[in-house]
């Protein structure tokens, strides 16, 4: 039986560790990290924690380290141990797959802080990757109509082909003037003082994008907008579906690289 250590008590932490344990693993934590195969990072951890420290000074040489977007403490902290260190986060089946419980977070976010329905409320979307087409498509499910701005022509066929109405990115200022609720997912400055001041007072600005956004909430907020930077809703609205796919995505890796010798799987 193949061991990990799941480090961090977070909800979408046991959850990934229910997960592993139900696909066979012996689960231990940072005091036991001498006995682990593995070792499960928390997702987007900035700083070395002492559990993080206790746990790369306590595994043996060689332990393959897994984390979602570590930064650069972490990634430095692994060098200077010798340990391999994966982001399981850079993998597309999650990136996809984690765009679900960020989109439901993300409508959560409109049903409580507006006063209205998502059935025939307008709605403008920014972006259309992968988390933007998850939230248009459950916008319109609920009945709302939903313009999506994008810069790339494909990505407005795209939107058009779902039955979204599409604009070109460049007319971002008209669209704004006639929408009071916008979603970003793009991660660049897109929304800055120029662009908000076209929006409706009292207007609301979900960002959905990675640090460091894409609105400038200062300016939002002198000007009478609400704007919220929506980060890590898989860990706050959903973390047990959200660890169990951080863990099923790691099992994967395992299974590519031929660690797991035809055990869990």
């Amino acid at each position: 039986m193949k061991t990990f250590c799941v480090v961090g008590h977070d909800a979408r932490q046991r959850a990934a560790a229910q997960t592993l344990q139900a696909a066979g693993f012996r689960i231990i934590g940072p005091e036991a990290a001498c006995q682990a195969d593995f070792v499960l990072l928390p997702m987007s951890q900035e700083r070395v924690s002492d559990a993080v420290a206790r746990t790369l000074q306590g595994v043996r040489p060689g332990t393959l380290l897994l984390a979602g977007r570590p930064g650069s403490p972490i990634q430095a902290a692994a060098r200077q141990a010798s340990l391999p260190l994966l982001d399981y986060f850079q993998r597309p089946e999650l990136e996809c797959l984690n765009a679900v419980p960020t989109a439901e977070g993300c409508l959560a976010l409109l049903l409580q802080l507006r006063r209205r329905t998502i059935w025939e409320s307008d709605f403008l979307v920014l972006g259309y990757g992968r988390i933007g087409r998850a939230v248009a498509r459950r916008l319109d499910l609920l009945g709302g109509h939903t313009t999506v701005a994008a810069r790339n022509a494909v990505q407005r066929a795209n939107a058009r082909c779902a039955g979204h109405r599409a604009a070109p990115l460049d007319r971002l200022p008209v669209l704004l003037a006639k929408h009071d609720t916008v979603i970003n997912t793009i991660p660049a400055p897109v929304l800055p003082r120029k662009m908000l001041e076209k929006l409706p007072r009292g207007a609301l600005v979900i960002d959905l994008a990675s640090l460091p956004g894409g609105t400038d909430f200062d300016a939002a907020e002198a000007l009478g907008i609400r704007a919220e930077h929506a980060l890590a809703l898989p860990g706050k609205c959903a973390p047990d579906t959200a660890g169990a796919l951080i863990a099923q995505t790691v099992l994967t890796i395992l299974q590519e690289r031929g660690d797991l010798h035809d055990e869990p799987a």
